[in-house]
This record gives C-alpha cells, sequence and structure tokens, in this order.
C-alpha cells in the first residue's frame, strides 16, 4: 500500500461542515415540519437554528465551487468523455455494488488524484452539487422570506410548489445521509475512507494504475 493525497484541506474543511449541517438541517427541518410530534426544542428555535446553518451552508457551498473552479481539481468530477466507456463502466460499479462486493471481488475502481470517484460517484455528485444542492438553497430562501420574495415565489410556481420541492430534496437528503456512511465505510478496512477525510490520504495498493 501506498498513500495518495486526494483530499486537499478546503474539501476537508468544506465536506465535513456540510456534513454536520445537513444533520441539523435535517433535525430542525423534521421538528418544524412535524411540529407537536418531534419536540427537540422550542419550535422557534428550530426555526432559528434551520435558517441559520442553511445560510451557513451557502456560503459553505460557494468555498466548494470556488476552490474546484479555481483549481484543475474540477477535473475528478469530469466523466469519461466516451458515452459508451462512461456507460461500461458505471455498469461495472454497479454491479460491484450490488453482486461482486458480497462475493470478496475487487473494487473495479482504482483510486488517483484526479480520479478519485468512481463513474457512478462522478455522476451523482455531479447532479447532487449543482442541481439538488442549489435547488435546496434556493427553494430555502423562498421560505425564509415568502413575503418579500414573493414575486420569485409565484415564478416558481407558488408556494405549495415551493415547499413541496424543498420536501422532495430534503427526503432525498435523509436518504444520502444514511447511505453515505455505509457506502464510506467499502475500503479496504471500513475506517479507511473516513481517515482519509481527515488526513487527507487514501491508501492505495501499489499496483493501482494510474489514471
Amino acid at each position: 500500500m501506498h498513500k495518495l493525497y486526494v483530499h486537499p484541506l478546503p474539501i476537508r474543511f468544506w465536506h465535513w461542515i456540510n456534513a454536520l449541517g445537513f444533520v441539523l438541517l435535517i433535525a430542525t427541518g423534521l421538528q418544524i415540519r412535524y411540529v407537536g410530534l418531534i419536540q427537540l426544542i422550542s419550535f422557534k428555535n428550530a426555526i432559528v437554528i434551520h435558517n441559520g446553518i442553511g445560510f451557513v451552508l451557502v456560503a459553505n457551498f460557494f468555498v466548494w465551487l470556488s476552490y474546484y473552479l479555481l483549481s484543475d481539481k474540477i477535473k475528478v468530477y469530469h466523466p469519461e468523455l466516451n458515452p459508451e466507456i462512461q456507460f461500461r463502466e458505471s455498469f461495472r460499479q454497479l454491479r460491484y455494488y450490488g453482486y461482486g462486493i458480497f462475493r470478496g471481488e475487487p473494487n473495479p475502481h482504482h483510486v488517483s488524484v484526479y480520479r478519485k470517484f468512481n463513474p457512478v460517484q462522478s455522476i451523482s455528485y455531479q447532479i447532487i452539487m449543482m442541481i439538488l444542492v442549489p435547488l435546496q438553497f434556493y427553494t430555502g430562501v423562498l421560505l425564509w422570506d415568502v413575503q418579500n420574495l414573493a414575486s420569485l415565489v409565484e415564478m416558481f410556481g407558488g408556494v405549495r410548489i415551493v415547499d413541496t420541492v424543498h420536501v422532495l430534496i430534503f427526503i432525498f437528503s435523509t436518504g444520502f445521509i444514511i447511505v453515505h456512511p455505509y457506502l464510506a465505510s467499502l475500503g479496504h478496512t471500513p475506517l479507511a475512507h473516513y481517515k482519509a477525510m481527515i488526513t487527507g490520504f487514501e491508501e492505495v495498493e501499489d499496483e493501482t494504475p494510474q489514471g
């Protein structure tokens, strides 16, 4: 095994702030949605904390976006240019997650500095980070001040549409928060990827081809 530095400090900072923030958003969001059924803190405090964390994560998103746009690390999000290769490699990865891993087969994806994401992760994270997360932030801001942002709310389809989109992405985010720790435990040891997101270094096999 040898170590590759694949998680720079700004990305690790963003990741853990984002992880903690989304967990708190989910907790306070559940209390706001199911007022009377869930009572961790007062309803007023739940709203204040939910809104405050939301704005922190909006700022944190721009830290992430700025880092990737201003560095060559944006390459890690690029899928294969050839759609046929992308489809084939994505299928291999999905087969590994659904079948091969339970038979002890090796992971078909080999980590390198500019290819730390497998094909499925690459496409999934682009959809999440460039569509779902901005949409969640936008709908959250609209719900934060419906009265003063009434024209934007109406352009979106009205409060009910804004709220529905916000809740649907909230449900997806909750599922992601549950699944992500499991997938992160599928390294050569259960804690390998967790350690990498703290130190920045991924441990890879010596024979790993560079890509």
